[in-house]
């Protein structure tokens, strides 16, 4: 458990940090609550002139108020047009340090995460990233709302103890003795929920990872009549959540019951001494007016600087969260290498490629080569590691040893951009995004719509993009769950042609395709003008047979290299698997024309 002096040294830093970034703003509501602090104080010299030199004098003397009126008058409206543009100052620029700072954290959590390895992702889940992008992001900052008028209030309290104890050093003890005490309760109660808080966090991390797999998972649930099970496995984390809500809760109130009585009570004890000292002659009616104000204005500047206290402690249990994914390091390396100067097929060389998850070899000292502008179909079975190859050819992933080069370069030698830019993959699992069908092609890059048509045409997805509703400008929603999976996939391999890249990895990218419609692409792309590379995970022998070269990927290593029919005649493994590829093709179509029957 931190001490509170861990605590309250990290509450500072965050402080520090959050004052850093955005100094000028915080320096104007500082100036603002300073302002309107001041501006109280000045209230209380000005109640009590006015009690001394009008109303005393007007009550029991009978004199005339006159010219006295006149001034007390002004007095009264130049403090209150004071306090209130220190209020209007404070507050807006307040809101503004808050939410900018939220939106900081925010982008630098994404420009962070965007920059690590694949391997990072894997270790966390989805929900949780989304937790503490949002809610620890936010939790974080919840110490800057109280923070500028809890500054100015610090100036408020000292203040009216300076004035209190100028007026009388016994009441001005009294007074400062009830703030110490007041501020060590809050301090220890801040300190006691900062584990809670902690874990309060945390359960909203999981909360966010059940929701986001019961949305995700939807058509999964929902198609094996799950919900009921779901909805239990979700409510199980928000009992948990409401549980401990409930325990910060009953700490946060049995101390804040203890520090909003103890000023009402400690001011009640310091005006019994007051109405002595006025007894003894030490003090006049008009300061002990002042010092009443004084004390009644001191109740809430000493709940705030309790807030501040509370929301300090709260804020370091989500910036703790934001700090672990902040300081993670495990950036993916870059060179100095730039693009190529002409957009010509690139050779890709794989050396001695040796990878593995988590420890579990996939890849074995795997050797490939492909010379420029050739057509490559990886072939292999199940878990051979095909999917893992086409991840390093792409720089997805590095190699545990070996490396991948293009044009002689290994990839890792080159700039940031420059992979992408250069190197296309695409996916079995098509991603799009909830935007239109020209957003989606283009990703925000400024391309020429005849380029993109060109793609389209490509991709064999010209046609059903014609007829949707708004033809490019038609929305897909989220994963794009208008468009079937074919659809899906043709986009996505329009998507990476667009980019004209020197190298076309495609992962099993037409998979949901018939096989008539995946060989009619594949044809295209072999004839189109088309300058590139192009590696595939094949599967049917239709689209096998369309490539220049195949590899066949036995157990992590390339067993055999070379065109189909030589491999088909060589290989035992490699026909094996193409006839149980024919078989299993010929069963589904068999069941699909039974079904239509």
């Amino acid at each position: 458990m931190d001490t509170p002096a861990e605590v309250i040294g990290d509450g500072l830093r965050l402080i520090g940090r959050l004052i850093r970034d955005q100094p000028v703003v915080y320096a104007v509501a500082a100036a603002g609550a300073i302002a309107f602090t001041s501006a109280i104080i000045a209230s209380a010299v000005v109640i009590g002139h006015v009690t001394d030199d009008l109303i005393i004098p007007v009550l029991d003397e009978g004199q005339a108020a006159g010219p006295r009126l006149r001034s007390a008058l002004l007095l009264i409206l130049g403090v209150a047009v004071w306090k209130a543009t220190g209020i209007v100052l404070r507050r807006a620029t307040a809101g503004w340090l808050q939410f900018t700072a939220q939106s900081r954290i925010r982008k630098r959590l994404i420009a962070h995460q965007l920059g690590l390895s694949l391997h990072w992702y894997g270790g966390r889940s989805t929900g949780d990233l989304l937790s503490v992008a949002d809610n620890d992001a936010r939790q974080a900052t919840f110490v800057l709302a109280p923070l500028p008028f809890a500054t100015g209030v610090v100036f408020l309290v000292f203040g009216a103890v300076t004035v209190i104890t100028l007026t009388d050093p016994w009441l001005g003890a009294a007074a400062a003795a009830l703030l110490l005490i007041v501020i060590a309760i809050d301090m220890r109660g801040a300190w006691l929920t900062f584990e809670e808080m902690q874990e309060l966090q945390r359960r909203r991390g999981d909360l966010g990872d059940k929701a986001h797999e019961s949305f995700d998972g939807a058509l999964t649930v929902k198609s094996l009549g799950r919900e009921e099970f779901e909805t239990a496995r979700f409510a199980v984390s928000a009992e948990a959540l409401a549980d401990q809500f409930a325990r910060v809760g009953k700490t946060w109130t049995g101390y804040r019951a203890i520090t909003d009585t103890l000023p009402a009570l400690g001011s009640a004890l310091i005006l019994l001494l007051a109405i002595h000292r006025v007894a003894e002659g030490a003090v006049a009616t008009g300061e002990i007016v002042r010092v009443v104000y004084l004390l009644s204005l001191m109740s809430m500047p000493i709940k705030l600087i309790g807030f501040l206290m509370w929301d300090a402690a709260n804020s370091v249990a989500g910036s703790r969260r934001v700090e672990e994914v902040l300081q993670t390091d495990d950036a993916v390396p870059y060179g100095v290498g730039t693009k190529a100067d002409a957009i010509t097929p690139a050779p890709v060389t794989g050396r001695g490629l040796t990878f593995g998850y988590r420890g579990a070899p996939v890849l074995k000292d795997l050797q490939l080569e492909v010379p420029a502008g050739r057509t490559l179909a990886v072939v292999g079975p199940t878990g051979a590691g095909k999917s893992s190859l086409t991840l390093l050819l792409a720089r997805l992933w590095d190699p545990d040893a070996g490396a991948v080069e293009l044009d002689g370069r290994d990839l890792r030698d080159l700039a940031p951009g420059v992979v992408p830019s250069e190197v296309a993959y695409v996916a079995q699992d098509t991603f799009l995004f909830d935007d239109t069908v020209l957003g989606n092609l283009t990703l925000g890059a400024d391309v020429p719509f005849e380029q993109v048509e060109d793609a389209v045409r490509l991709a064999g997805a010209d046609g059903f993009i014609a007829n949707l509703p708004q033809g490019y400008d038609t929305p897909l929603g989220e994963r794009g769950t208008t468009l079937s999976g074919g659809q899906r996939q043709r986009i996505a391999l329009a998507r990476a042609l667009v980019r004209r890249p020197r190298v076309l990895v495609l992962d099993d990218a037409t998979s949901a395709l018939d096989p008539s419609v995946e060989a009619a692409i594949l044809r295209r792309l072999r004839d189109a003008a088309l300058p590139a590379t192009v590696v595939l995970v094949a599967y049917r022998r239709s689209s096998i047979v369309l490539a220049d070269e195949v590899a066949y990927v036995e157990d992590g290593r390339v067993v055999a290299h070379g065109p189909h029919e030589e491999l088909l005649a060589s290989e035992p493994g490699y026909a094996r698997l193409l006839t149980a590829y024919e078989v299993d093709a010929a069963r589904r179509t068999a069941e699909r024309a039974e079904v239509q029957a």
